[in-house]
């Protein structure tokens, strides 16, 4: 099944009672049973919900992994993972991280003695000497957020394989339709589905996907014993937004290469940053794991100042100044003061994350008006 037909059909079937051809919203707290454990595959709400069923299923397809589990929210669902961790364990992650898992890391679960050591992965001359036999995990994003810098999965992959260590990959910025981590190598896969996958800006959710049954029974435990689901319309609205995410992903793949571009040969603009690049430093390596570049980038005017680049981030008309990205409307932030405010200055700023640093999520809107709109915002 190719994945435009996984999107639409998998973990999907007609409701068997009205023959409804989408899934139904079960807004249910319970089920009834005919006898203390005699009941059609549902007891509880928290446990099991047939809407979010149908999307645990659908998303373990478009990742060719086995099984998917769904959370409030993509850091619930970092949290999930982060509790396969015991203390006195070891991380090492990216050095370029979103802010909200380098909080969790930091600020929650390394009180529980867990030590995370963050470097350049996209360099893995720097995994070797940092692995140790405490080492029980290895946590990438790639492209990582917000400086599309790209990891090598199959690299990491080999690197590790024969130890214990789980390897995860947040495939929230590539989606599965750009690429699939478990394919390359990956244990568990993380998604916030509140960006592409949903896709429209009006849903909070998270995803673990993975093919191991061992990790899947201790992330089913977890999900159930700790109760960070998602309510069934959410769930609903997620599976709505899936079954255009193939297309969606062509325009916002395209747009961007259009964006980056123009914001490439501009005046004013110090870098450009962008996977799709030729002269990205692993461009290869994205073109090889990745079946397009997206839609999202990140630039840094001349000189460096928050006044200049606050002048750009209140001037546009069609890119949004708001948190988040992914959706089918174009969005611009400001990485240091927004979402990854939560790194301390000096940190943020090794891995580029400098106060003029502007990123983009570019939308599938028309390309014209969007580098019409950043024309007219960077004057």
């Amino acid at each position: 099944m190719q994945f435009g037909t996984k999107a639409i059909h998998a973990g999907q079937e007609p409701d068997p009672s009205t023959g409804a051809i989408m899934t139904p919203i079960y807004q249910t707290s319970t089920y009834v049973q005919a006898a203390p454990g005699d009941h059609k595959g549902y007891e509880y709400a928290r446990t099991q919900n047939p809407t979010r069923t149908a999307l645990e299923a659908n998303l373990a397809a478009l990742e060719n992994g086995k099984f998917g589990f769904c959370f409030g929210s993509g850091m619930a669902a970092i949290d999930a993972v982060a509790k396969l961790l015991n203390p006195g364990d070891e991380v090492i992650s990216t050095n370029d991280l979103y802010g909200g898992s380098y909080r969790i890391f930091t600020k929650v679960f390394q009180r529980y003695g867990i030590k995370f050591t963050f470097t350049d992965l996209s360099n893995l001359d720097n995994l070797s000497s940092l692995i140790t036999p405490k080492t029980k995990m290895i946590w990438v994003e790639t492209p990582t957020n917000p400086m599309l810098s790209i990891i090598d999965i199959k690299a990491i992959g080999e690197k590790i394989k024969g130890k214990e260590i789980w390897f995860v990959v947040d495939n929230t910025f590539a989606t599965p339709y750009l690429q699939n981590p478990l394919d390359l190598g990956a244990d568990i896969v993380v998604h916030s589905l509140t960006k592409y996958i949903g896709g429209h800006s009006d849903v909070v959710m998270g995803a673990v996907i993975c093919s191991d049954d061992a990790i899947a029974e201790q992330i089913k435990f977890l999900q159930n014993a700790c109760g960070a689901v998602p309510g069934p319309n959410d769930a609903f609205l997620v599976l709505r937004g899936i079954k255009t995410l193939h297309v969606r992903m062509d325009r916002h793949c395209e747009n961007g290469a259009r964006v980056a571009a123009f914001l490439k040969t501009h005046p004013k603009i110090e870098n450009v940053y962008f996977p799709g690049f030729e002269t990205h430093p692993n461009h290869a390596v994205a073109k090889a794991q990745m079946r397009g570049f997206g839609g999202m980038i990140s630039f840094s005017l001349k000189g460096n100042s928050y006044d200049e680049a606050l002048k750009v981030l209140t001037r546009t008309h069609y890119f949004a100044l708001a948190e988040s990205l992914g959706g089918v409307e174009s969005l611009i932030g400001h990485p240091a003061s927004m979402t990854h405010a939560s790194i301390p200055k000096e940190e943020r700023e090794k891995t580029g994350v400098v106060d003029s640093l502007i990123r983009l999520s570019v939308g599938i809107e028309d390309a014209e008006d969007l580098i019409e709109d950043l024309r007219q915002a960077l004057a």
